[in-house]
Parts: C-alpha cells; sequence; structure tokens
C-alpha cells in the first residue's frame, strides 16, 4: 500500500512534508547541509552536533510532477510518495537516490536442522533469518556501479569500505581484530561517498545500535538500519570529498589545537607503573640511548589497587614529587582512567557517588554492579550533566599533582561479568533512559567530563585520549585505535584506519605503535615507527605479559633506526602543528589518504599503503614482512625522493629500493616546510629560530606560531609567517601577522644549493 504524500508546510528553514503516516522534517542546516527527521518517539537531541548549526540560507520549494522540490544553492532535494527521497547537487548530478525495490537478503541456505543446529552453537538464529523486532527501521539507497565509499571512523579493513558491513556498537572484544570484525570501540556514523566521482557524506546522527551495509549484500543498493531511535540523518554535499569533510565537521566540530608537546613521541607499557623505580628506568634509558621523547603513560598499576582517583603509595615515594621529578627531565605524564569506580564503602569517590544518585541503576532502582580491573564496580551515569561535573572535579587531583592528560580506557563501557544488559537505567541529560540508547555515547560523555575538569583545573588544552568514542567526540579527544596486536595485518591495518578516522573528523588519532598483544619483532616494531611516522598521536604502547619492546631491547640496528625516525619525527613537529593550524578552519586531517587530495584519480580510490600529510608529503610506508623493494604509485604532479632529491613524474608507478632503515617518501615538487631543530623534548620556550626548507625551485609557505599551550591564540595571540621563494631564486620571509609577543629572531630558507640567512630588525625580515 502507497504511503501517499500529502501535502507540506514550511516554517522558516524547516520543511513538513504530510503523509498518510508519519511526516518527514527536512530542515536546511546550510546551503550544503540537509537534515532528514521523523521521529518515532525518542528525544532527538544530539551528542554530536553542539547548540544550532543552521545559517540563514535561501532555498526554494516547489511541488512539481507528484513530488516536492526542495532546493538550495548547491542541493536538490526530491520528496516522493513511500518516504523516499532523492538528492543531486547544484548541477543535476544524481547522489542519494532512495532505493525503490525490496532489499533480497544473502541466501545463506539455512534450513531449518541447520538453524536448529546454529542456534544450539550459540547463534543469533534470528538475526541469520533477517527478523527484527518493532523499533527497526531501515533506510535503502541506491547502489552505482562506480561509487566508493569512505569515513565510518576506524572500522577493520581497507580504505574503501566498498562490499562490506559494519555495526555500530562500540565494543571491547580482545580478539585479535582482522576485516571481518563489524565493529570495535567507536561509532562514528559519517559516510563519504564519491558517486561518479561526485562526493556527498550522509551523517546518521542515531545513539542506538545500527548496521551499515555497503553493497555487501547486493551490488544494487546500500543500507542502514538501527534497532530503535528516530530516523535522523544529515545529507551533506560539497563541491570536492575536501568540501563535505569540512562541512560535516562545521556541524560536528573540528579537532582545537593541541599542545605542541603531544606531537612529541610517547613511551608506554601496561606493567611498567607499578613502581616509580620502574617507570624511572624507562625514562633513565630513553635519554641514555638518545631517543627524543615527551610522554610517559602510566597503565592501571600506578593506581591503589585500581580505584580512579588515587596513586598508590607502597612504590610512589610521593606521587607529586615523582611527577615533577619527570618533568624535570623532558617527560610529562599522563595517567590512565576508567570509568569503573570500585564498590569500596571505604572509598570516598564510591561513597560520594552513591550519596549522591550518580551511578546508573538497574530497573528496580538498585545500584547496578558488574566486574572490571578493581573488581566489583559501579559506573557513573555520564549522560547526566550533573554527574559529568563530578567527574571533572574529580579530574583535579590529577591536574594538582602535576599530570598533564588523561588517558580514558574501558569506557565502551567494558565489563568483564558479561555484557551490561539493554535495560540498564542510564539517563540522556535528565530523562531517565537505557543502556541500550546511551551506550554509544557513553564514552563521548567521559571524554567531555574528563575534558571540562581539564580545562577548568589546569587552564591548558586538554589532553585527553579515549578508546571509545562517538561522532563529535574528537572536539573533546585525542583517539587511538585501541587494543590492536604485533601482527602485520596491523600495522597494514594502521593506514586504513587513521586515513578513516582523519576523513570522520578525528585528525588527532593513532595506533600502538609496535602492537599492544602479542610478540612483536625487530623488524615488525622498525617498519611501524617508520609507517607510522606522521600519525599525530605517536605511541609505543604493549601489554602486560607480551614482550618489551623499547627499542633498546632488540639491540642494533633497531636502536638506530628507531632513534632516526623520532629524531625525523621531531623535525616534521613545526609541519604537524601548522597543520593542525589549517585543520582548524577546514577540519581536514593531518594524515590522509591519496583519494582526500585526488578524488578524480581513479588509481587511489583502493590504496591502502600510501598516505599523504597535508597536501604536500606522501608516504609509502613498507608494510610487508621482508620486503625491500615496493611499488610506489605517485599521483598528479612531479615528486621529489626525501632522501636523494630526485625528482619523478606523477600519474606513475615506480620502484623503490627500501632496506630495513629507509621509509619511501616523496615531496611535492615546489614545496616548502618548517624545519624542525633536533632536539630530545619540546621545549616551554619559544623557539628563537626557525629552518625553512624547499624542495623544488619555488614556492610559498604560510607558517604558524603561538605559546603552544593554552587558549590565548583564540584571541588573536598568534604569529603568522610568509615565506616565498620565487622563480628567480629571490627569497622573502614577511611576519604576515603579529599577534604572539615572541618572534623568531633569525629565520634560515635552505634552498637545494645554498643558504638564505634573515634577522628579525624593526618588525621585519632583512637578510644577514
Amino acid at each position: 500500500m502507497v504511503n501517499k504524500l500529502i501535502n507540506f508546510t514550511q516554517d522558516g528553514q524547516k520543511l513538513t512534508v504530510n503523509y498518510d503516516n508519519k511526516p518527514l522534517i527536512l530542515t536546511v542546516i546550510t546551503p550544503e547541509i540537509v537534515r532528514i527527521f521523523q521521529d518515532r518517539g525518542n528525544a532527538s537531541n544530539s551528542y554530536a552536533i553542539d547548540g544550532d548549526k543552521s545559517i540563514k540560507t535561501d532555498f526554494k520549494v516547489k511541488e512539481k510532477d507528484g513530488h516536492v522540490e526542495l532546493s538550495t544553492a548547491k542541493l536538490t532535494v526530491k520528496i516522493y510518495d513511500d518516504e523516499k527521497i532523492d538528492v543531486y547537487d547544484e548541477k543535476g548530478n544524481p547522489l542519494i537516490l532512495d532505493y525503490r525495490k525490496k532489499r533480497t537478503p544473502i541466501d545463506r541456505q539455512m534450513d531449518e536442522e541447520h538453524l536448529k543446529l546454529a542456534e544450539s552453537e550459540g547463534h543469533d538464529v534470528k538475526n541469520l533469518l533477517g527478523a527484527h523486532d518493532k523499533d527497526y527501521y531501515e533506510i535503502v539507497k541506491s547502489l552505482a556501479d562506480d561509487e566508493q565509499f569512505y569515513g565510518l571512523g576506524d572500522k577493520t579493513g581497507f580504505i574503501n569500505k566498498r562490499h562490506y558491513a559494519y555495526d555500530n556498537w562500540n565494543t571491547d572484544n580482545p580478539d585479535p581484530q582482522v576485516e571481518s570484525f563489524t565493529r570495535l570501540y567507536k561509532s562514528i556514523p559519517i559516510l563519504l561517498g564519491l558517486k561518479n566521482k561526485h562526493p556527498y557524506g550522509i551523517f546518521f546522527d542515531n545513539t542506538y545500535r545500527n548496521h551499515i551495509d555497503l553493497g555487501k549484500e547486493s551490488n544494487d543498493y546500500y543500507y542502514y538500519s538501527a534497532v530503535d531511535g528516530n530516523i535522523d540523518y544529515y545529507i551533506i554535499g560539497g563541491d570536492s570529498l575536501k568540501e563535505v569533510i569540512t562541512n560535516y565537521t562545521y556541524l560536528t566540530g573540528r579537532v582545537p589545537m593541541p599542545q605542541k608537546w603531544t606531537l612529541g613521541y610517547q613511551q608506554s607499557r601496561w606493567g611498567y607503573s607499578v613502581s616509580q623505580k620502574q617507570v624511572e628506568k624507562i625514562a633513565e634509558n630513553l635519554r641514555k640511548y638518545d631517543l627524543p621523547c615527551d610522554v610517559l603513560h602510566l597503565d592501571i598499576d600506578y593506581m591503589r589497587g585500581y580505584r580512579v582517583f588515587t596513586w598508590r603509595t607502597d612504590n610512589y615515594e610521593s606521587s607529586e614529587k615523582f611527577v615533577a621529578k619527570m618533568r624535570k627531565l623532558g617527560f610529562r605524564i599522563i595517567t590512565i582512567i576508567d570509568p569503573g569506580v570500585k564498590k569500596d564503602d571505604d572509598y570516598k569517590i564510591y561513597k560520594e557517588g552513591i550519596e549522591k544518585g550518580y551511578f546508573v541503576k538497574a530497573p528496580d532502582g538498585t545500584v547496578y554492579v558488574n566486574q572490571v580491573w578493581p573488581g566489583d564496580s559501579v559506573f557513573p551515569d555520564f549522560g547526566r550533566k550533573e554527574v559529568r561535573k563530578w567527574w571533572a572535579r574529580n579530574c583535579k587531583y590529577l591536574v594538582d599533582l602535576g599530570v598533564s592528560g588523561i588517558w580514558d580506557d574501558m569506557n565502551e563501557p567494558a565489563s568483564f561479568k558479561g555484557e551490561i544488559p539493554d535495560n540498564i537505567v542510564f539517563h540522556n541529560e535528565e530523562e531517565a533512559s537505557t543502556h541500550k540508547k546511551m551506550h554509544n555515547v557513553y564514552g563521548h560523555n567521559m571524554a567531555k567530563a574528563t575534558y571540562e575538569g581539564l580545562k577548568k583545573y589546569s587552564g591548558k588544552r586538554p589532553f585527553v585520549i579515549t578508546r571509545a568514542a562517538y561522532a563529535g567526540t574528537q572536539k573533546f579527544s585525542t583517539v587511538w585505535t585501541g587494543d590492536n596486536q604485533s601482527l602485520w595485518t596491523h600495522v597494514q591495518m594502521m593506514i586504513p584506519q587513521l586515513c578513516n578516522l582523519g576523513m570522520s573528523g578525528f585528525s588527532f588519532a593513532g595506533t600502538d605503535i609496535g602492537g599492544f598483544g602479542a610478540d612483536t619483532t625487530p623488524e615488525l616494531l622498525t617498519r611501524w615507527i617508520e609507517g607510522a611516522l606522521f600519525s599525530p598521536l605517536y605511541r609505543n604502547h604493549a601489554a602486560l605479559g607480551t614482550r618489551s619492546q623499547e627499542p633498546w631491547v632488540f639491540g642494533e640496528p633497531t636502536l638506530s633506526i628507531y632513534r632516526k625516525y623520532l629524531k625525523l619525527r621531531y623535525r616534521f613537529i613545526p609541519y604537524l602543528y601548522d597543520e593542525f593550524y589549517r585543520e582548524t578552519k577546514t577540519g581536514l586531517p593531518i594524515m590522509r589518504p591519496l583519494v582526500l587530495n585526488y578524488e578524480n584519480d581513479t588509481q587511489v580510490y583502493n590504496l591502502n599503503d600510501e598516505y599523504m600529510v597535508g597536501e604536500d608529503i606522501l608516504a609509502a610506508p613498507v608494510v610487508q614482512e621482508g620486503q625491500t623493494k615496493r611499488a610506489v604509485y605517485l599521483p598528479k604532479g612531479k615528486w621529489i625522493d626525501f632522501w636523494n632529491g630526485v625528482e619523478h613524474a606523477g600519474k606513475t608507478t615506480i620502484l623503490v629500493d627500501a632496506p630495513i632503515d629507509k621509509l619511501p617518501l616523496f615531496i611535492k615538487k615546489n614545496t616548502i616546510l618548517p624545519w624542525g631543530k633536533e632536539v630530545s623534548h619540546i621545549s616551554d620556550e619559544p623557539d628563537e629560530s626557525m629552518t625553512f626548507r624547499l624542495f623544488g625551485k619555488r614556492g610559498k609557505y604560510v607558517h604558524y606560531q603561538d605559546n603552544g599551550t593554552d587558549f590565548k591564540y583564540q584571541k588573536g595571540e598568534y604569529n603568522l609567517y610568509e615565506v616565498k621563494v620565487n622563480k628567480d631564486g629571490s627569497v622573502k620571509v614577511k611576519l604576515e601577522k603579529h599577534g604572539f609577543g615572541p618572534v623568531y629572531r633569525r629565520i634560515t630558507v635552505q634552498l637545494p644549493n645554498k643558504k638564505i640567512e634573515f634577522k628579525y630588525k624593526n618588525g621585519e625580515y632583512v637578510r644577514k
């Protein structure tokens, strides 16, 4: 039976389309963003989107040939009977078209006998048969022959998600992550598409468990489904994939400027924080072996019996003195925090939370108890603002000790005594809700609370790392891809994961270098530290019980090569910091797939083992054991080999020597890059000089400088420098904006054949 379109009404930028059944509401947010909404009885607040993002937008609505047509300067949305919607760009190119036929589930050849067998083995037979609860819904879109998919955060597998299916349900699964995993720790339901080379985005803003099939079931359609919730998604247009991402991050937020030291190398291992002595030994060896490092992470062992917001006193003389001692040596301390609060009547955090009713409850009103590291544990109800404020206040304990950041873990939330049941009472702000609805934003709300605590009590740009996340968490926290393992498949997967995270708004991300679980090898560790060179979060982390993977453990040549790449990383930090400045304006990631820069080049649609840094650097890591040569695809343009200066033409594949100590690396011709000093850690003091290197014969570059720590840059306290090398070889350096007091007293421009020195004099840069 047809669900007839009856009429429509318009109220400002909201268009209500009435049907025999429930109405559809379309809201014009910007010329490039239109929201599609249908109320199915759920609260409509968003955790991904803060505030009203609508801007005054001219658009037209008209009835035409039995449908309603909404047009902005960038999108045309056609609405038909049966709530069908088709979306086109301003040139009439189809972007997102609803599928008109019935879905055809995969024939899994499961007869009654085999279904009983599957059920006896614990399989979800109802799901295999495609049966669903009453609140389930699905949205099915037509799939073009030439349609590619990206985004969705750090799902497993390859860069292009076509032909695969995924679930959004934050999950802590300790098994080795392989491409058949449909879900990991994060739910970031932003889908980026290229349909016949025309870009678009769809952001599905629903926190319930949801599923997305990108042509696995059929080559005719892709579909999104959810177990409950409102229909609530955003169509996002743009003239390029970059513009789509800029528009998406306008909607959900951008990664704020990080503190500069967070781009330095970070060392971690579950186990050594059991004592001050062990941590100090790690710090001593890092300096002894001349390995630059800014951060030491303390895993759960530093706490007193795994009680959050405590510090053990048996193996630490004084937590405050220890942190200060490390700071003097150039190391900042990051401490882990889990959401599970130990059930202990003598423990302040537990007692206070019980007295104020801050923990989630069972349906009968009793506080819900499960098990995590401390044993029996209870869980803060982070959906409530009051609870987030309480958690933020507790962060003051760590800030006062001198801790530089907080690492939020186990916040899917993970639990040891079975999964938390769907009906456990969590809050959606002040409304009593369920775990079923709030699960996917639990880590998001914890990260937000941690961010607010660090911001309030430190006055610095907060450094929060979270394992679980939702769309929009990038405003509050850095992320890592969770508990990977020391497997070649995982160093291979690092590139698609970090690139898709970046395109999904999470520009500050990383993996556990060397692998968290299992035992690494010298070759694997070496290729990982090389391949992750431009990963914004640059951290080596390993699990208790695995082989130690600090580089000195393996002797030579591992140690020397590791040192070489740590030192090279610090040379590139000024460039990475500049990229973060640009990211705050555009939302574009630092580490990105080639398809983002060259979306019309079909050669890069499925390129999994190369990545770019901004517009100008191409890295082609070796991710196969024993490989010492590799093919490198160079896109359009001319490229200069970083190591030997040899120039290569683009739109071609070259064979490159890649011995164990070499990361194949190419710079786009006529690029200028800032070149940092060789240092053991990032200084608190502003640099007095800066070098810029030219690759090619000419170029122009804008460089950013601020104090690297607080929010004064938001009030204009930053400097912009323009460095320009003309065709004739003449060089100019100009202070474009002077909002931050200190400036570089000396600037060196390194040309291929000579150096040119400038000094700052009377507000200008003059050649020495």
